[in-house]
């Protein structure tokens, strides 16, 4: 137990540094090597040379093909129609990357619920269809339709079938989950229209997917929207105060030059991955707010964020090297106490989206503690307070950065920009 202030601080800027070098050492440990093939890139595993059996080194010598563009005309989806007769008296939810990790539990608990019809929007249809046979969505609760965040004329696509797909019917909620974490990565990726590929997909295609359907949204009773959140995008928590690198929008000059390559970061300063994934997040949650205070009046519309614990295991780890995603959730479990599993993490997003005590807008969700400490033992023999598993839905406070007013409006006119809003694709009001 800690019995003292003194204590705690000494305890968290521990667990901060430990936390630091587990990041560190995996960041920037020479994991892969990549070459270029026929305009293909692709990425080779490093082998160790600890002993270990065919099978555990097998994942490591494969490889990953990243095609140098994400999405092809010729890749447009043909829109699905008469969805209404299908969706029935449900209410209709959008959930970007539904086929892994969080984005997949939220989709199975709120399909099974039998009071939504989930439209599990993706990069691999075919992935997702699989998955949620694996998660025994029931026939009838769900349909599968593309979207690639790292094109903005995906993103257009989606908007547009999606519409077709549900004709007059409104839609009711919208969770934009996705997101690409690369902060091992030496040098960035870009999306196909130029972005560096963890602001691309994670805030700039986000952005673009929620103003085009603001206007949909605004006809439905009761409509929710959330974007996902992150401890790391907030200093005043042990995971993004003590973990280096901070998140730091600087003074946006990255941003507001158009975010094209080569500019790679929003504050327009070197490329740095695993600060790139938190400047991201740093967004979602400064959108949230902007929506927020814009819209909410006007819409009816309650937006919120949230952060749904450290899943340790999650394929958003997928860059890591292997000793770190084996580490890390034992770290989590047993030292900070800040770990939930894949499938409590998905009930929690699922409740932002259907709990009453949701309804209220402008909100940043937490459970147990927020993270904003490392874990205290109890009685229970499980550690209260550091976000991880158990404790109760509360309103968490995030971090002066990201309640700046000025430069959450300074972030949202560069982003309209950014993505090519137009007059005619902002919401006007009913």
């Amino acid at each position: 137990t800690i019995k003292s202030g003194v204590r705690e601080d000494k305890n968290m800027k521990f667990v901060g540094a430990l936390l630091t070098i587990l990041a560190t050492a995996s960041a920037f440990a020479p994991a892969t090597f990549t070459t270029q093939n026929n305009g293909v890139v692709t990425k080779v595993e490093h082998v160790s040379s600890l002993k270990m059996s065919a099978t555990q080194s097998e994942p490591l010598l494969a490889t990953t093909e990243l095609p140098e563009k994400l999405y092809f005309e010729k890749e447009k989806e043909f829109p699905k129609v008469l969805g209404g007769m299908k969706i029935g008296l449900r209410k209709l939810v959008v959930i970007t990357g539904a086929s892994s990790g969080l984005g997949r539990k939220c989709a199975s608990v709120l399909a099974k619920t039998g009071r939504y019809f989930v439209v599990m929007a993706v990069r691999d249809k075919e992935k997702a269809k699989q998955v949620a046979q694996e998660e025994g969505m029931p026939d009838g609760s769900y349909t599968v339709m593309k979207l690639e965040l790292g094109n903005l004329q995906s993103v257009r696509d989606f908007v547009a079938n999606l519409k077709a797909f549900k004709s007059a019917r409104p839609l009711t909620h919208l969770i934009c989950n996705a997101a690409v974490y690369r902060p091992k990565d030496p040098n960035p990726a870009w999306t196909d229209d130029g972005f560096e590929m963890s602001m691309g997909v994670n805030h700039l295609g986000h952005f673009l997917l929620v103003n085009l359907l603001l206007d949909d949204m605004s006809k439905a009773k009761g409509a929710r929207c959330c974007i996902v959140g992150s401890i790391t995008g907030n200093t005043n928590t042990v995971g993004g105060g003590l973990v280096y690198p901070q998140a730091d929008l600087g003074n946006l000059s990255g941003l507001e030059e158009g975010m094209k390559n080569p500019i790679a970061m929003a504050d327009g300063k070197p490329f740095f991955g695993a600060k790139a994934y938190k400047d991201a997040k740093v967004c979602n949650m400064m959108t949230v707010s902007q929506l927020h205070e814009r819209y909410h009046e006007s819409s009816g519309i309650t937006f919120s964020s949230m952060y749904p614990g450290c899943i340790a295991e999650t394929a958003l780890f997928r860059e890591k090297r292997p000793w770190f995603r084996k580490a890390f959730p034992w770290f989590m479990k047993y030292v900070t106490g800040g770990y939930v599993s894949e499938q409590e993490a998905g009930e929690r997003l699922a409740q932002v989206i259907d709990d009453p005590i949701c309804a209220k807008s402008g909100v940043y969700w937490s459970w147990n503690g927020g993270a904003k400490t490392v874990g205290r033992w109890d009685e229970s023999g499980k550690p209260k307070g550091a976000g991880g598993s158990g404790g109760e839905i509360f309103e968490n406070e995030q971090s002066d950065a990201v309640r700046d007013r000025i430069v959450a409006q300074r972030m949202w006119d560069a982003s309209v920009k950014a993505v090519g809003l137009t007059e005619k694709d902002m919401y006007k009001g009913k």
